[in-house]
C-alpha cells in the first residue's frame, strides 16, 4: 500500500563523481532519471555534473565529492519540505551517505531496504579495497563519520539480496548488527514479512540483479532477475507505506558486449514503487 498515491513524485539526478572507478554511471544516470521523470510526468531535478574520476582511496573520493554530497541533501530536504516523494537515479551507491541521514530524518521510523549483491557496510578500519561504495550503507547507519550525518536506527535496515560480503560484513550479520535477506524463491514474501507494514525507504543497487541484466560496474553471479524484482517491488508497495527510493550503479552502457541498454525493463520492474502516483 502506498501511504498516499496522491503525493506528487519528484525524480532527483545526481551525476557527480562519488567513489567511481569510471564514468559510465555519472552519464547513465542522467538517462535514467529522464526515462523515470517521464514515466512519472515530472521534470527530473539535476545534481552535479559529470567529471573527472578522482585519483585515491575513499578519503580523496569522499572529499572530492563533498560540495556535490551536501548539495544532493539540500535537493532532498526541498523535495520532503514541498511534500514530495522522492526518486533518485543516482550515479554510485555512495551517494546515499547524503540521501539516507536526510530520510531518516524526516521519516525517523522509515526502514531502509538496502538491494545490493554487497553489504556496503564496512567502516575505514574494516575496509581491504579503500572504496568508498563499499562504506555507503555503514555511514548513514552511524558506524563511522562521513561528515554527511547518520540516523538508521539499529533494526531500520535489511540487506536484500547481498551475496558477497566480506568476513568483517559477515560478521556484522551474524552478530546481529544488521539483518540480511539473501537470494532466493521466497526472498519478496520474507521481505514482507520482515517490513511488518513498517514505511519504506528502498536502495536499489543494479548489481543486486544477475549479470548481464543491465550493465554494472559490479558483476556478482547468483542474483535477482528482473521478475525477481518485480516481485520485491510489489512486496513492499503492498507492505509498507513507501517514503521514497533511489537508484544507483546503471552503467548503460555494456562494456562486455559493446552495446547499450536501455533503462526500460529495468523501470518496468521498478514500477511497483510508483504504480497509482
Amino acid at each position: 500500500m502506498l501511504d498516499n498515491p496522491a503525493v506528487t513524485p519528484a525524480v532527483v539526478t545526481y551525476q557527480a563523481p562519488c567513489g567511481d572507478h569510471n564514468d559510465l554511471a555519472m552519464t547513465a544516470a542522467g538517462t535514467l532519471g529522464r526515462a523515470l521523470a517521464e514515466r512519472l510526468a515530472v521534470p527530473a531535478q539535476a545534481v552535479g555534473v559529470p567529471a573527472a574520476v578522482p585519483e585515491g582511496a575513499w578519503e580523496e573520493a569522499l572529499a572530492a565529492a563533498g560540495p556535490d554530497l551536501a548539495a544532493l541533501a539540500d535537493r532532498y530536504r526541498s523535495v520532503f519540505a514541498a511534500g514530495h516523494r522522492p526518486y533518485g537515479a543516482l550515479s554510485r551507491c555512495a551517494a546515499a551517505l547524503a540521501t539516507l541521514p536526510v530520510v531518516t530524518a524526516r521519516h525517523p521510523d522509515a526502514v531502509v531496504v538496502w538491494m545490493d549483491a554487497h553489504g556496503d557496510i564496512h567502516t575505514p578500519d574494516t575496509t581491504g579495497t579503500g572504496y568508498l561504495g563499499g562504506m555507503a550503507l555503514s555511514g548513514p547507519l552511524g558506524w563511522w563519520d562521513s561528515g554527511h550525518g547518520a540516523g538508521i536506527g539499529h533494526g531500520r535496515a535489511v540487506l536484500v539480496g547481498a551475496r558477497d560480503l566480506d568476513p568483517a560484513e559477515t560478521a556484522a550479520v551474524e552478530g546481529g548488527r544488521i539483518a540480511c535477506l539473501p537470494p532466493g524463491p521466497g526472498l519478496a514474501g520474507e521481505l514482507g514479512e520482515w517490513l511488518d507494514g513498517r514505511p519504506v525507504y528502498l536502495h536499489l543497487d543494479c548489481d543486486v540483479l544477475e549479470p548481464g541484466i543491465v550493465p554494472t560496474d559490479y558483476r556478482v553471479p547468483g542474483g535477482l532477475k528482473l521478475d525477481d524484482l518485480h516481485a520485491v517491488c510489489l512486496a513492499v508497495a503492498a507492505a509498507s507505506p513507501l517514503v521514497g527510493a533511489e537508484f544507483a550503479e546503471y552503467e548503460g552502457f555494456d562494456r562486455a558486449t559493446g552495446r547499450h541498454v536501455p533503462p526500460g525493463e529495468l523501470l518496468d520492474a521498478l514500477s511497483p514503487l510508483w504504480a497509482g502516483m
